[in-house]
């Protein structure tokens, strides 16, 4: 068509645009707008009559269509499955649908561009793409929209009609990777009976296809791969590509437990990483990495998507070519898990792209013991990745050298067109969800044909025998070398060994130390520098920005403010922390959704020209040498986002990584990140993370969706100094925590409860005084001379400033108010202080504004003992099933409450008013929302039938 169209005078529509419309055309008429259709039939009417009459247009149209069909359903009749009932008939390839007869298969005609074929036989044609679409490889590319892409591909497949081009050696290499990987299963199986193992039997050829791509992607540019898979062949994988010593492996089949051996708990074999420095056949190094991943079998995705930006980030791979993400998927898991299509959509925003993944599914046609019908909604368990216009590819694994063959074509197609591809690689799984299992409960039928036929190194080793490329007995002797290295090692890891000392920090994260220290850093900024950064904002936007004038006079103000020592907010601190370290070379990241501009309209990290809708984002421009400054609005999602900016903490221990959730508890959605590896990973994985949550988190009366940003949810997740929980009162202290994070000598995920009301309230502002000095307060003891103190009251964040309005108020200079700003890890020297000057007062209170099962109580009251002989008092809303009222008025009623009861004169006592509570420990009324509720419920008995 395009050809064509070159030389006609009708021609004033760019051709390749208006080539995918004549293609749609071709293959069903009614898909293109009408003046199109009308378009096309007149072209093509012209070009038969002045070349042959109309009947030998319709038949070339009808061949055209054809020939478009076998690219875009050809797939429907691929040899794909090696269990067998393979189709070989698909209605929309008849000769019948297109008006074709085999009378017609010796007639001569163009080819559609076929490469390397402008004419041939509609016979010649069809044996063309069969053999290209229709053989072990079938292939959906048709609905990518860019036509240099879909060309690309077409030529690539159709050059070679899909056929492998291995050399010799290759071919002897892939069968050797399939013996190995079922020498090894066999190993453990025989010697470690009764053990999971995950097993990879059925699919052993994606040991061959992963060592092909090791090998091939050195040779395009590829210098690390970063691996993300679930536990199926996960062993495999790490003694036969990754290089884990077989010693390591069986020390954790035998169990040699060595408490040096560990920093924490550990974890199981099949979960574990790993991560090795590998020689390519031809003397290049690879380094590559297997990301530690739980039972979630597809959550580690965007963990290793953040990995690899991280590290493409350190290697200044801007093209992305040198850091590759590589991630095997399970085929239920692959359709079933949500997580999957969000990172899919991550792959091509700024803030997140990598430059295209390769996706890689074990399909075993059963996900544990559901089958496809239950698990997948389309034809494909595949079917969610046409979401982003990638190629997917469908193989027999039972034919590793079409396994290779398309790997070639998946890595050639990432490394130009930097986008995703995914490899479905359809074969089977020998044993049950584990060797323990008996699968023919539940698939008796797919489970006697799998016992029935040979496995892939049999197959491939006899047809490579057949071929004179490898005999029979040529790999039974590399098998049986093979596992003479395996008995060796296995000989060896009988006895514990002397661990290497895990207490030392390698790679990116030497001189970083394992433990937590409570040790002060000092963290305060000069003023002239504060000053430097502020004008900057203020004054540092490009010559003729037509910047919003609302947004120039907060900007204004925040420099004036700093100039005169006079109140800064919680924006203007955290600019000033960013702006500090980007000054010292430190990077700062920070992502989620709406974070440039700020929920709240707080931050404005990029202001937009009023008039042309430009971008500019002032603290990227401070100094020609400073630190990389990242600021991104994330897709509205939080699980995929919260995870990527985890994997790229876990890369980079020396940028300031943030992850903002539009309000606090909007993180409940990535729970499995939270618990699974923020919480766990260090006690289970030996993985650091520096990562920062901010968790916006207040009671306003905004309602029960906007209020709690689960304060509970994450005390309960600390122990073991894993991870830090901090509720600032102020700027200041914002300030400090920022940059204390990246300043010190060790990394630990930090938890922030931000706020809201806060961020303009002027009774919760700082000054530049306060950030040029000093450092992160974890306690902050009431400054008054409060010589006999009746009542301490600790609290934190916004509330401690409503209390004290309430003390004024109230002329209540007799109770204490210590402020807890960090709840997690427990500074015992700072408690003991302030247990030596408030032990002898009786009433000690925490003082919370969440129910008292969404906030700090819980921990609180356990923290707080050790240092106080007498009863401990917790006032706050009583317990709820909803983390807050729906109602402004109720909120206001309660808030007031609160203060009054707090202050009030004379001793506390237990008490249930307005749904505020006041008790100690051991009373009825701790898990009570009201009295009357109680009275009228005073037995569990179900009610009578009679009423």
């Amino acid at each position: 068509m395009v050809d064509k169209m070159k030389t006609s005078p009708a021609f004033t529509m760019n051709a390749e645009y208006l080539d995918q419309f004549y293609q749609a055309w071709l293959a069903d008429p009614a898909s293109v707008p009408a003046d199109l259709a009308h378009f096309f039939e007149g072209f093509e009417l012209g070009h038969s009559q002045s070349g042959g009459g109309i009947q030998r247009k319709h038949l070339q149209s009808a061949v055209n269509s054809l020939v478009y069909h076998y690219r875009s359903v050809g797939h429907r009749i691929a040899q794909i499955n090696p269990l067998g009932g393979n189709p070989h008939h698909y209605p929309e390839l008849d000769l019948a649908a297109y008006n074709l007869s085999e009378s017609n298969l010796t007639e001569t005609f163009d080819s559609n561009h076929i490469p390397g074929m402008a004419q041939a036989t509609l016979g010649e044609i069809i044996a063309h793409m069969r053999e290209t679409y229709c053989g072990p490889i079938g292939v959906e590319y048709m609905h990518i929209q860019a036509t240099a892409e879909r060309r690309w591909l077409q030529e690539r497949m159709e050059t070679s009609r899909n056929r492998p081009d291995l050399s010799r050696d290759q071919r002897r290499r892939a069968l050797f990777q399939v013996a190995k990987a079922e020498v090894f299963e066999h190993f453990l199986h025989s010697n470690y009976r009764g053990q999971k193992r995950f097993s990879l039997e059925g699919a052993e050829t994606t040991i061959a296809a992963m060592d092909f791509l090791v090998e091939r992607a050195q040779e395009l540019g590829v210098r690390e791969i970063v691996i993300g898979m679930a536990h199926r062949g996960r062993l495999n994988v790490l003694a036969n590509i990754i290089k884990k010593s077989f010693t390591n492996i069986f020390s954790e089949f035998e169990d040699n437990y060595l408490q040096e051996a560990y920093f924490g708990d550990g974890d199981v074999k099949y979960h574990k990483g790993f991560s090795n420095d590998v020689v390519t056949a031809e003397g290049h190094p690879m380094h590559l990495s297997l990301t530690p991943n739980p039972s979630h079998l597809e959550i580690v995705g965007p963990v290793v998507q953040g990995k690899v930006r991280a590290k493409q980030a350190e290697r200044r791979d801007a093209e992305h070519v040198m850091v590759l993400p590589f991630i095997m998927h399970g085929d239920a898991a692959f359709a079933g898990q949500g997580i999957v299509a969000e990172t899919f959509n991550l792959s091509q925003l700024k803030g997140y792209r990598t430059g295209g993944t390769i996706h890689f599914i074990i399909n075993n046609q059963v996900g544990f013991t559901t089958g496809p019908l239950d698990y997948q909604s389309g034809m494909y368990c595949t079917d969610m990745a046409k979401i982003i216009d990638v190629p997917i590819f469908h193989v027999n694994g039972d034919a590793p050298e079409s396994v290779l063959h398309v790997m070639d074509i998946a890595l050639a197609y990432r490394q130009r067109f930097k986008k995703d591809v995914v490899i479905d690689m359809w074969c089977y799984r020998r044993h049950g969800h584990n060797e323990a299992d008996e699968p023919a409960f539940t698939q008796p039928l797919l489970y006697e044909k799998i016992n029935a036929i040979p496995s892939v190194p049999k197959l491939y080793g006899k047809k490579l025998a057949d071929d004179g490329v490898m005999s029979a007995s040529e790999l039974a002797e590399m098998e049986g070398s093979f596992e003479a290295s395996l008995n060796q090692a296995k000989a060896e890891a009988a006895s514990p060994r002397q661990p290497k000392d895990v207490t030392i920090m390698r790679g990116r994260w030497k001189g970083l130390q394992r433990y937590y220290s409570h040790e002060p850093v000092e963290t305060g900024v000069p003023l002239e520098r504060l000053k430097q950064i502020a004008n900057h904002i203020a004054h540092g936007t490009p010559d003729g920005f037509n910047i919003h004038r609302k947004i120039q006079k907060l900007f204004n103000d925040f420099a004036a403010a700093v100039e005169a020592g006079e109140a800064l907010t919680w924006a203007n601190a955290e600019a000033l922390a960013f702006g500090s370290l980007l000054l010292d070379k430190i990077g700062v990241r920070l992502s989620g959704e709406d974070s440039r501009r700020g929920t709240f309209s707080q931050r404005h990290a990029a202001v937009y020209d009023q008039k042309t809708g430009d971008m500019f984002i002032p603290l990227t421009t401070l100094t020609r040498d400073q630190g990389d400054f990242c600021v991104y609005d994330s897709s509205l999602a939080e699980a995929s986002v919260l995870a990527f900016d985890l994997g790229y903490s876990m890369a980079d221990p020396y940028r300031l990584i943030m992850w903002e959730a539009q309000f606090g508890d909007f993180a409940n959605g990535a729970q499995v990140i939270i618990d699974q590896f923020m919480a766990s990973g260090l006690s289970k994985w030996n993985r650091h993370s520096g990562l920062v949550m901010l968790l916006p988190h207040g009671y306003e009366g905004q309602g029960p969706e906007h209020s709690n940003g689960w304060l509970r949810r994450y005390l309960s997740l600390c122990a073991e100094d894993n991870i830090q929980v901090i509720y600032p009162s102020t700027p200041a202290q914002y300030f400090h925590a920022l940059r204390r994070q990246v300043l010190r000598n060790f990394r630990r995920p930090l938890i922030i409860m931000t706020p809201k009301s806060m961020l303009r309230d002027p009774r919760a502002t700082s000054t530049a005084a306060e950030l040029e000095h000093g450092s992160f307060r974890e306690l902050i003891d009431d400054a008054r001379d409060i010589p006999t103190p009746r009542r301490v009251l600790f609290v934190a964040g916004k509330l401690y400033h409503e209390l004290m309005t309430a003390v004024a108020e109230q002329n209540a200079h007799d109770v204490a108010v210590v402020r807890v700003e960090q709840l997690y890890p427990i500074n015992e020297e700072a408690w003991q202080a302030i247990g030596d000057k408030y032990g002898h007062v009786a009433e000690w209170a925490w003082m919370s504004e969440e129910p008292t099962n969404f906030g700090a109580w819980g921990f609180m009251k356990a923290v707080m003992a050790p240092y106080h002989h007498g009863d401990t008092w917790v006032i706050g809303r009583a317990r709820s099933a909803s983390p807050a009222t729906g109602s402004l008025t109720r909120h206001k009623a309660q808030q007031k409450m609160l203060l009054d009861l707090a202050l009030k004169p004379g001793k506390l006592e237990s008490s249930l008013q307005e749904g505020v509570v006041v008790f100690t420990q051991g009373e009825v009324l701790w898990h009570l929302k009201s009295k009357s509720h109680h009275s009228a419920n005073p037995s569990t008995k179900a009610p009578s039938p009679n009423g």
